[in-house]
């Protein structure tokens, strides 16, 4: 299988990030925070004009994972002082376990050395632990919990976790 990552820059290639994120975050969001929660949230962070204002006004970086020219997932990150914070990375469920997330952090890898960051950063859902169990794999450590108030009367509980790229 051959992996590739590609910027978006075109807004048909957002409005196809919005359609992943639909069926990504139903699939394996609603089991964690709910239905009602995983729609507010798609409605506040997915939709083609919120990821126009991230990547236009909030210095986000946006990639579509592309496997055997399939569009499979899609990455979002905001490079920062001295790390990479990994906002979003996000593959349909039918396309785990390939390695595909394995080619999506050597992605992220290579972009925060190229960038001269420290670390790879993230937050993830503390319920989250499919999620954990692979960043843990995948050599992320927790450093810290945030809770963040997100609107609605919505909260995300999050682990803070990153990944020391460049040893000091």
């Amino acid at each position: 299988m051959e992996v590739k990552i590609k910027p978006v820059t075109a807004e048909s290639e957002i409005i196809t990030i919005v359609g992943l994120a639909k069926i990504i975050w139903n699939d394996h969001y609603v089991s964690i925070i709910g239905k009602e929660q995983v729609s507010y949230m798609l409605g506040k962070y997915q939709t083609s004009k919120a990821i126009n204002a991230q990547i236009n006004h909030d210095g986000y970086e946006y990639f579509l994972i592309m496997a055997d020219e399939l569009t499979v997932g899609y990455i979002g990150i905001i490079p920062r002082h001295n790390e990479l914070f990994l906002s979003k990375f996000y593959i349909l469920d039918s396309e785990r376990g390939k390695g595909i997330g394995h080619a999506g952090l050597e992605f992220l890898i290579a972009r925060s050395k190229a960038s001269g960051s420290d670390f790879i950063t993230l937050t993830v859902n503390k319920n989250n632990l499919s999620a954990i169990l692979a960043y843990e794999k995948m050599g992320f450590e927790k450093y810290g919990e945030v809770e963040s108030d997100i609107g609605s009367g919505y909260v995300m509980d999050d682990y803070l976790m990153r990944l020391r790229i460049n040893p000091r």
